[in-house]
């Protein structure tokens, strides 16, 4: 089945208390398309660089089945940048620089064919993109939305008109809370039904994840790690994780959105010990079934 990832692709600065990395590759379209490509091969990326961007990223994407058609180079422009600094709990961070580059006037252009993809996961954008982007699509079957606390702050009505067209919204605890006005995570939920998606997956970092649908709630916990060196893009991977195996198993019952949101998980537990992509181009198929392993071993128990 076919994954159409939309989302930033970019360069990060990064400094946590484990060291620093300049300059890396980063983006929520980049992590996204990474971590579904370890479960399907036709993945259609929609983004927008610089030709500042390093031409052998973009191949090894491409390698990974990466369809790369809707990418736009900007001549002469330069590529998204972010810099951040995490805090030494590494559950906060400070935004350090955003620099928008081509991003600033990126107006997606689907390619005809990536307009009949049947998965869809619109990354963390202003809501007037992820809907220039619903309206050219054909017949999708699932879509996935992920968006953040700045979009409610600023373009709150405009995101409610995208949030009642989608399957699924991803965010994290305090989003859901300001989304839907409600501090328990339950009510939150039923609030946010009623705007339109029919699943919610809640992000709680290293608490784990809540996957939600109506009359029903399935809780993740996060993998206990060793060591945890960048957190950058782990709720991309997430997403890229999640929407891979939907994609892979073609199976969207809560059933089988509990076990994506165990392998978005192992595919985030990755992310992180490794500053930008390290560990996730590193994988295989064996390391993630000793990962997801692990999960089940840790949630397992019997009366």
């Amino acid at each position: 089945m076919s994954v159409l990832t939309v989302g930033t692709v970019a360069f990060d600065d990064i400094e946590t208390p484990f060291g620093r990395a300049e300059k890396v590759i980063g983006g929520a379209c980049t992590y996204i398309s990474w971590a579904a490509s370890y479960f399907v091969n036709d993945i259609r990326l929609t983004s927008v660089i610089g030709n500042d961007f390093p031409n052998e990223e973009i191949k090894e994407l491409e390698s990974r089945g990466v369809n790369m058609q809707g990418l736009k180079l900007i001549e002469n422009g330069k590529t998204f940048f972010w810099a951040g600094r995490y805090h030494s709990n590494m559950n906060q961070r400070d935004t350090l620089v955003t620099d928008l580059n081509v991003l600033d006037d990126f107006d997606p252009e689907l390619p005809e064919s990536y307009k009949d993809s049947k998965y869809v996961m619109l990354g963390n954008l202003t809501p007037d993109i992820q809907a220039r982007v619903l309206e050219q699509l054909t017949a999708p079957k699932l879509v996935v939305l992920d968006t953040m606390n700045f979009w409610m702050d600023v373009a709150m009505d405009k995101l409610k008109e995208v949030i009642s067209k989608i399957d699924v919204l991803t965010i994290n605890d305090e989003e859901a809370r300001q989304l839907s006005g409600e501090y328990s995570l339950v009510r939150a939920a039923e609030k946010i039904f009623e705007m339109g998606p029919k699943f919610l997956v809640v992000k709680k970092g290293e608490h784990g994840a809540l996957l939600l649908a109506p009359n029903e709630i399935f809780y993740v916990p996060a993998l206990p790690l060793a060591e945890v060196k960048d957190p950058t893009g782990a709720g991309d991977t997430f997403a890229g994780g999640f929407i891979g195996y939907l994609a892979k198993t073609d199976d969207i019952s809560f059933e089988n959105m509990k076990r994506a949101v165990v392998y978005g998980s192992a595919m985030a537990s990755f992310c992180v010990e490794e500053f930008s992509l390290g560990k996730l181009k590193a994988l295989d198929q064996e390391m993630i079934s000793e990962r997801i392993g692990k999960f089940v071993e840790i949630t397992s128990f019997s009366l």
